[in-house]
């Protein structure tokens, strides 16, 4: 199935100043950009093709997969001065960069793409700002055996705050952290269907407008998973990101692991 990717928010809480005008994106997780490591879990699965949804930070974009080096992220012997690569990661994927505007929302930029889909029965989407190892394949099974227009992956709440229950008296009857209360929220990966256009106006957005029609009339599926799964919203969840991927860490990367498993 075809990915579009959403790539290009300003991702201000991620900016080190006015003069950083890299994408969100293109945040570096070890050796590799964000994105990289969202296309690779994909490709994992054998999804290949991807859109991109460009807007802020594109020519960032754009350089690295032009310039992209293989050698930084896979074996290879030096001979004669030529590097003979041993494995290759991105070799077999269909890159589609698309500007999808500047300002435009989540809604409007996959409305831009549509003409890339080629009228599939199905897509995914993702953000491109969140690493997960969600087994996409047991998610898209439950979405195709199902016959709602959209599925997204939801996740219980990361804030670390808690919530407090009082009367009005101001007395304490609870402290509950928001991680152990029945809640759920968006976590980014998402399995749709054409039908989603029908309710995304111009300018509009994918979840408020597009799932949030498809659920009052019954047609969204959640997947509820509880497994690893972290954002990238802030410098510091990107910081901490980094220094687990140095530390050896990484249980999105599945593709490492199916390595392991072979060698």
């Amino acid at each position: 199935m075809k990915v579009v990717l959403f790539c290009g928010g300003y991702g201000m809480r991620m900016r080190n100043g006015a003069a950083d005008d890299v994408p969100k994106p293109m945040a570096m997780v070890g050796p590799r950009p964000l994105i990289w490591h969202v296309m690779r879990y994909y490709a994992h699965f054998g999804h290949t093709e991807f859109i991109l949804c460009l807007g802020y930070g594109a020519a960032h974009i754009k350089n690295f997969f032009l310039n992209y080096q293989e050698t930084i992220s896979n074996d290879f012997v030096l001979r004669n001065g030529q590097a003979e690569l041993l494995s290759t990661d991105i070799a077999d994927w269909t890159i589609t960069f698309v500007q999808t505007g500047i300002e435009s929302p989540i809604g409007e930029r996959l409305r831009r793409v549509r003409p890339y889909l080629d009228g599939d029965e199905m897509f995914l989407a993702n953000y491109a700002d969140v690493l997960s190892d969600v087994p996409l394949p047991d998610m898209i099974e439950r979405f195709s055996n199902s016959d709602s227009g959209a599925s997204m992956m939801v996740v219980p709440p990361q804030s670390s705050f808690h919530c407090v229950e009082m009367d009005e008296g101001g007395k304490v009857g609870s402290i509950t952290a928001v991680s152990e209360m029945p809640l759920w929220e968006n976590g980014g990966y998402f399995v749709l269907r054409p039908e989603v256009f029908d309710h995304i106006p111009e300018n509009g957005d994918l979840v408020a407008d597009g799932c949030g029609e498809l659920a009052k009339r019954g047609r969204l599926l959640a997947y509820p998973y509880r497994g690893f799964w972290k954002p990238t919203d802030t410098v510091k969840e990107r910081a901490a990101l980094d220094y687990a991927y140095s530390h050896g860490d990484r249980p999105w990367a599945l593709w490492e692991r199916a390595a392991a498993s072979i060698a």
